[in-house]
């Protein structure tokens, strides 16, 4: 029997790109968000605000990459499977704190493994995964 594994873990830096990345993309559509990147269990990596974004944005976003990181899918994805559970699993499931079913979490996985998630809040829900899709477009090329 195997008693430990080994775990990869998304650097700091590689966080702090997603961040950066996902608030220059919200500045080129006009939009104001907050972004957060999670590691893969759902403790803080990194977090950017942009002047003017609502404060709800930080909170939202925050849970969006927990949420993301928790289950290693899209916050969207849930959604939809969410859709096909009976009502009572549905309610039950959306009444837990800080899960997140709006559109804009995204899991961060390489060589197969969930690594961590990123989570934007502020604009549509379209804008809100183009947001965090940029950021893990920039770590594609590291």
């Amino acid at each position: 029997m195997t008693i430990t594994i080994a775990a990869a873990q998304l650097a700091w830096d590689a966080a702090q790109s997603i961040v950066g990345a996902a608030l220059r993309h919200a500045q080129d559509l006009g939009i104001r968000v907050s972004v957060a990147v999670v590691d893969a269990g759902g403790r803080p990596l990194a977090f950017g605000r942009m002047n003017g974004a609502p404060f709800h944005t930080v909170e939202i976003a925050q849970d969006k990459a927990f949420t993301a990181a928790s289950f290693g899918l899209p916050t969207a994805a849930l959604a939809q499977g969410l859709a096909r559970q009976p009502d009572h699993v549905r309610h039950a499931l959306t009444q837990r704190p800080r899960l997140v079913t709006l559109a804009g979490g995204l899991p961060i996985h390489a060589d197969g493994m969930l690594l961590g998630a990123v989570g934007v809040s502020g604009g549509s829900e379209e804008q809100d995964v183009a947001c965090a899709a940029t950021g893990l477009a920039c770590i594609a090329t590291i």
